[in-house]
């Protein structure tokens, strides 16, 4: 079946939550996430937040009768972002240095089992980043065996590890990637 990728950003891409809601209740109840009521609560109260920040994009893939099968969203670093602070190590200043165009942080990415294995997580990582003119992207992620697969796919994809992430006191630890994009003459 055909699948179809929708992007919206800034205030579109806020207007969306209902349309990927279901599809991210059904992925982050599986392991090792097991999210209940209160995760999926906590997730719009951020989802509301995230989706003011500069630069937010939303991907969504989705297939006929199916609906949304996966889905991919983040946004711009600001000049004063915590985003490296929950670094167990420091990485150097010039590292952490964010104005508002450096680094493009994605916050999710996934895809509904069934329709895993088909390219849909590349396909929704590529139309997000498609057109930024930014010199990195930056994620966490669990780390293996946890998350083996996807730790596999974004190896593929070029990005590696920079540290261990612990971004608040009761979140899990994360491995936190980054993928330095090619800079385009001009």
């Amino acid at each position: 079946m055909d699948v179809t990728f929708e992007l919206f950003q800034d205030e579109e891409a806020a207007a969306q939550l209902d349309a990927f809601l279901a599809a991210y209740e059904e992925v982050y109840a599986e392991p090792p996430y097991s999210e209940g009521p209160r995760d999926v609560a906590e997730f719009i109260d951020r989802y509301q937040v995230q989706a003011q920040r500069p630069g937010m994009r939303l991907v969504l893939a989705r297939s006929g009768d199916d609906g949304i099968v996966g889905f991919a969203f983040g946004f711009l670093l600001p000049a004063d972002t915590g985003w490296w602070q929950g670094l167990q190590e420091p990485l150097p200043a010039d590292f952490t240095r964010e104005d508002g165009t450096r680094t493009y942080a994605i916050i999710e990415l996934a895809v509904r089992k069934p329709w895993r294995r088909q390219g849909i997580a590349t396909r929704l990582h590529a139309r997000l980043l498609e057109g930024l003119s930014v010199e990195r992207v930056t994620l966490t992620m669990r780390p293996e065996p946890e998350a083996a697969p996807a730790q596999c796919v974004y190896a593929s994809w070029g990005y590696r590890k920079i540290g261990v992430s612990h971004p608040w006191d009761e979140a899990p630890f994360y491995d936190a990637m980054l993928l330095e994009l090619p800079r385009t003459p001009g």
